[in-house]
């Protein structure tokens, strides 16, 4: 989708990315997601994202400036120079990153995925600035609120209490109090792109949940589609062993242990997702939006 309409925030953009980006001065800009979580537009080869009005801006300052530092080279997209937050018209934070191309998910290099969250993991803490919280828990929480304040289909009211019931029950404990790794936060497929654009070269992009926290979340939602049926067991093996491979000792002989209670908080918060979505809409669940419905009323059975 293009913008097609003049305006502050499209303003905004184009002199952000233009005084950054030497193709940006010629290029139209170009919508590549509108959600309540961001707005990012890619003008030439750079990309733009307007954070959401209630972002912590002191937070992503600190999460743009690791993106930044010598120490996530080739794990993490760098943002572009000078690596600051800026504010656009509107008020709202804004940053600026080079543009790589989204993995395809038919061909998903699920070795590179595992190598580069193991990477991640073992960053060396000490170069590094302060850092909040990776973001899980609080993702986790929003979804629970935005369920709560939705008034959801009455077919689905087994699911939906199973779906409470998960995201209500006390967080998993932490492994090894004390042992915090860098985090992602929010790891799925659409924060994986090739760069320079199509080079084959991997490396994760959106920090907006960066931050300090247990890697078995990182993990977590990957396992949660192996545990639901959506991701194909050997695809699911192909991701840990390369994660174990990289970070030889993770979850000892059974990290099954270390990712059951992660994995089954982020099936029901994306189950969640999906009933709001699905009241929103007015349409029913996905047959993927159902598959996490149906894991969740078998978590609630487990003993």
């Amino acid at each position: 989708m293009r913008l097609d309409r003049p305006g502050p925030d499209q303003l905004g953009f184009d002199q952000l990315a233009a005084g950054l980006a030497p193709s940006a001065a010629a290029a139209e800009p170009v919508v590549l997601a509108d959600r309540p979580t961001g707005t990012v537009i890619r003008v030439g080869d750079a990309v733009a994202k307007a954070h959401p009005e209630t972002a912590d801006v002191e937070a992503l300052a600190a999460r743009v400036a690791t993106a930044a530092h010598p120490a996530l080279a080739g794990i993490l997209l760098p943002p572009l120079p000078p690596a600051t937050v800026a504010r656009l018209a509107d008020g709202r934070a804004a940053t600026l990153w080079p543009y790589g191309t989204p993995v395809d998910p038919d061909d998903v290099p699920w070795e590179a995925v595992g190598t580069l969250l193991a990477r991640l993991h073992a960053t060396d803490l000490g170069p590094l600035g302060p850092l909040p919280p990776a973001g899980w828990p609080a993702r986790a929480a929003e979804a629970l609120a935005r369920l709560r304040a939705t008034e959801t289909d009455p077919a689905h009211a087994p699911a939906r209490s199973a779906v409470e019931r998960i995201l209500c029950a006390p967080p998993p404990p932490f492994p090894a109090p004390g042992a915090a790794v860098l985090c992602h936060g929010d790891f799925h497929l659409g924060q994986l792109v090739s760069h320079p654009a199509g080079s084959g070269s991997w490396r994760l992009i959106d920090v907006d949940e960066l931050g300090l926290g247990d890697p078995a979340w990182d993990l977590a939602r990957p396992a949660a589609w192996f545990a639901a049926g959506l991701l194909p067991p050997a695809d699911w093996h192909r991701l840990l062993g390369a994660y174990r491979a990289a970070a030889p000792g993770w979850g000892g002989a059974d990290p099954w242990a270390l990712l059951d209670g992660p994995a089954r908080v982020m099936t029901a918060q994306a189950a969640a997702r999906a009933l709001v979505r699905a009241a929103e809409s007015g349409r029913s669940p996905s047959d993927e939006d159902e598959a996490l419905l149906i894991s969740c009323l078998r978590i609630v059975a487990l003993p």
